[in-house]
């Protein structure tokens, strides 16, 4: 009877006996007992030059083994072509061979590229000797099923991959490029499946791509915020790949593709609304309270002066109703809350306005009504009966004028986004962003910052990115530009942008002077100050 599994001459099915010599079981104890051992003697790989040939690591891909066989939670930023998944998929096929009855998931971007490493697992299995093999169950494309119990799945990296399971190791592999919505899904319900036990594993490897969860968790191992141990490898690390090779590379890349790809920096989305070298200098800060999707940085202060600008979604898909709370007191201006859900009903948003907005002093409240934003302005005003609901009038050329208790005709309980509403709250927020004006250290918002683009004459999200949150800071940001927004403040925004930089504008304006057309009147001739406090005085010609 044969003992091969379904035909297959390499691998070796169930209740096979196997006759160890005394050095096989010499040799099954050291590969038990030292992954490195068994990889650089047992492993084969396929290379494009020579075809199967045994797993000759490099310093830097046993540094890995060890992290990884060290630590519960490890994440991995390495360059491309660096032998990444090779490395973690032979460790894996050793975890599952002498530690019996392990569950082992790998997930990636797309279930293809799951599958694909699976794959490679398996072909390290077939190239084993029979000794060191386990009788196989199960084995197709999306999963091994071993004698001693183990199990190895391949599958898409999201909420529901691996919901309801129980794992000793997940290996995340290209997480930079999950959507950071499905990402975030994602480890709010797959966590719970390894923080039950105490050796379970996280593995997380990928090349950066922009600022998202992968950032966010890299940045927070790096200053010691999480339990993930980082592990950082150099394009140069990798042998063969020296100076010369760099610029044949990048002549035939670019140079930004070579910096993300290769150098490993988390760059952004070109042509951003605000600039990739500001966005790489805010720092993330973790919110100081949490909870059912409102983030708090900083308490209220008695006496301080909030604001409220709100952006409405349906609750759908992967649109995010939210709100950011802005303490307008003094600059800069600070963002001290955040909410955002994508799971929540419009009519039940305007209860969690109300409750977070109170709390800051009454926040004035500024709500987009092109859509369903009119249906939870209308709730706040009418309903709850919000004390602090801003609203907006129709003023002819002028367009949309902020004030509060406006009636009549052309009156709206918020603000209706059109593209010159948004056009001037992209440019006051740049502004207020670039010039340091405003204190945003929030994920979530410098995550959609990276990905706000240029796409027309507008700005958005890219496909398969968010910008509810960026959304609230373009209302903000024209909110910051009205007349009435000055009567809150006491602040105006733009004068104080202004003499910060009016010595530079002198100095510059200086040299050219002011030309008299020889038409004037005598008791015009005294000194004059504008809205922004800058003196001016006539020029006259010599000799008058």
């Amino acid at each position: 009877m044969s003992e091969a599994y379904l035909g297959n001459p390499n691998l070796k099915k169930i209740n096979t006996p196997v006759k160890f010599t005394k050095e096989q079981i010499v040799e099954f104890q050291k590969c038990a007992g030292d992954p490195i051992y068994f990889m650089e003697n047992y492993i084969r790989i396929v290379s494009l030059d020579e075809g199967l040939v045994p797993f000759k690591m490099y310093d830097f891909q046993k540094t890995i083994v060890n992290t990884i066989h060290d630590n519960r939670f490890t994440i991995c930023k390495l360059p491309r072509q660096s032998g990444k998944s090779t490395t973690t998929v032979s460790y894996l096929l050793h975890y599952a061979l002498f530690n019996p009855n392990s569950n082992i998931a790998i997930l990636a971007n797309k279930s293809s590229t799951a599958r694909d490493i699976l794959g490679r697992v398996q072909l390290a299995y077939e190239n084993l000797p029979k000794w060191l093999q386990q009788g196989v169950i199960n084995w197709n494309k999306g999963n091994i099923e071993l004698e001693n119990k183990s199990v190895i799945v391949a599958a898409a990296t999201s909420s529901s991959a691996i919901r309801g399971g129980s794992f000793n190791i997940i290996f995340l592999d290209e997480f930079a490029f999950v959507p950071t919505n499905i990402a975030e899904m994602f480890f709010s319900s797959v966590y719970p499946t390894i923080s039950a036990g105490t050796k379970t594993k996280m593995i997380i490897v990928s090349t950066p791509y922009g600022m998202n969860m992968y950032y966010k968790i890299w940045m927070d191992a790096i200053n010691e915020k999480n339990d993930y141990k980082p592990i950082e490898v150099h394009w140069s690390e990798v042998p063969g790949r020296d100076e010369k090779w760099k610029e044949q590379t990048i002549r035939n890349t670019s140079e930004e593709q070579f910096q993300q790809e290769f150098e490993c920096e988390f760059l952004g989305s070109v042509n951003t609304l605000i600039s990739a070298a500001k966005i790489k200098q805010i720092p993330i800060i973790n919110p100081t309270k949490s909870a059912q999707g409102v983030d708090i940085y900083e308490d209220k202060i008695e006496g301080h002066t909030y604001v409220c600008s709100v952006d409405v979604s349906r609750g759908v898909d992967k649109d995010y109703s939210a709100f950011l709370v802005f303490d307008v007191t003094s600059m800069p201006y600070k963002v001290v809350a955040k909410y955002r859900s994508n799971e929540i009903k419009p009519f039940v948003f305007p209860n969690i306005i109300n409750r977070v907005c109170l709390a800051y002093n009454h926040a004035h409240v500024l709500t987009e009504v092109n859509d369903i934003g009119q249906q939870v302005a209308e709730a706040l005003q009418f309903e709850i009966e919000y004390p602090n609901l801003l609203m907006t009038t129709q003023k002819g050329r002028a367009g949309q004028i902020l004030g509060a208790m406006f009636s009549g005709r052309g009156t709206s309980m918020g603000v209706r986004m059109t593209k010159q509403i948004k056009r001037v709250g992209c440019s006051n927020i740049k502004t207020l962003i670039e010039g340091d004006k405003i204190v945003i250290n929030d994920f979530n918002i410098i995550q959609e910052m990276s990905t706000f683009t240029k796409r027309g004459q507008s700005w958005q999200a890219e496909d398969g990115s968010n910008d509810d949150l960026m959304m609230c800071l373009v209302i903000f940001g024209w909110l910051s530009n009205q007349p009435y927004f000055k009567e809150l403040t006491n602040t105006n925004a733009r004068l104080k942008m202004y003499e910060e930089q009016k010595n530079l504008i002198e100095q510059d304006m200086a040299p050219f002077g002011f030309v008299d057309d020889g038409v004037h009147d005598p008791e015009e001739d005294e000194e004059s100050v504008d809205e922004y406090g800058t003196r001016w005085f006539p020029a006259t010609r010599k000799g008058q």
